[in-house]
C-alpha cells in the first residue's frame, strides 16, 4: 500500500463527502437563494468548509499526539478501523438523523458543518488512511525521537484535513454551483437522493481496509 495511494484515498473521500447532501451543500444552495446575492454561495461554502475542516482536526489531532503511537502504532491502526466499523454498524442500525442538527440555526453554517461531520463519522472516515499515512518504519523507531514524530504527525494531520476539505469543497462547490444558477430548489425538492445506507457501508469498508492494512503491515 504505497503511501501515494493513501493520500489518493484523502481526496477522494473528500469528493465522496462533497457529493453527499448531507454535508450541507444544499445549504449552501438555499442560503444563496433566500439572500439573492450570488457573493452569498462561496460564503456558505467557506463556512460549511471551515466547520468541516475543524471536524477533521479534531478528530485527527489527537491520534498525532499520542506518545504511544511509537511502540503502538498496529494496535492503535487495528483498534482505529474497528471503531470505524463500528460507527458504520450504529449508523446501518440507527437511520435516525441526530436532533441536535435541526436546532442550529440555518445561518451559523460553520458550526451546523462541524456537528455533521462528527455525528456522521466523517472524521473518523480518515483515522485509518491517516494512520496509514503515519505509519513508522521498523528500522525508523530507533533513531528518530519521539517528539519529532509527533511534531511530523500534527503537520500530516493538518495536510490531510486541509487537502480533504478542499476536495469536498470542490465536489460540493460545483453541485452547488450548478444547482443555485440552474436548477434552483424545486429541483432539490423532487430529486432529493439519500446517501445514508451507502455512507454508513462506506465507513464499515473503510474500518475493514484500515484493519487489513495494519495487520499485513502496511
Amino acid at each position: 500500500m504505497s503511501v501515494a495511494a493513501l493520500w489518493w484515498a484523502v481526496i477522494f473521500s473528500g469528493l465522496y463527502h462533497g457529493v453527499n447532501p448531507g454535508m450541507g451543500w444544499p445549504l449552501a444552495v438555499s442560503a444563496a437563494l433566500m439572500e439573492r446575492r450570488g457573493w452569498a454561495l462561496p460564503r456558505a461554502l467557506g463556512l460549511l468548509a471551515l466547520g468541516h475542516c475543524l471536524a477533521m482536526l479534531a478528530i485527527l489531532l489527537p491520534f498525532s499526539m499520542m506518545i504511544v503511537l511509537v511502540n503502538w502504532e498496529v494496535e492503535i491502526r487495528i483498534g482505529a478501523g474497528l471503531l470505524v466499523m463500528a460507527m458504520g454498524g450504529y449508523l446501518l442500525i440507527n437511520r435516525r438523523h441526530p436532533r441536535i442538527l435541526a436546532r442550529v440555526h440555518p445561518a451559523r453554517l460553520a458550526l451546523w458543518s462541524f456537528l455533521a461531520a462528527m455525528a456522521h463519522g466523517a472524521g473518523l472516515m480518515l483515522v485509518p488512511i491517516y494512520l496509514g499515512i503515519c505509519a513508522i518504519a521498523p528500522d525508523d523507531t530507533g533513531h528518530l525521537a519521539a517528539s519529532a514524530l509527533m511534531r511530523a504527525d500534527i503537520g500530516i494531520a493538518f495536510q490531510v484535513a486541509a487537502l480533504h476539505t478542499a476536495a469536498m469543497t470542490l465536489a460540493g462547490g460545483a453541485i452547488a454551483v450548478f444547482v443555485y444558477f440552474w436548477l434552483g430548489l424545486k429541483f432539490l425538492s423532487r430529486t432529493w437522493f439519500n446517501l445514508d445506507t451507502v455512507w454508513a457501508l462506506s465507513l464499515v469498508c473503510v474500518g475493514l481496509f484500515g484493519v487489513l492494512s495494519a495487520y499485513t503491515g502496511h
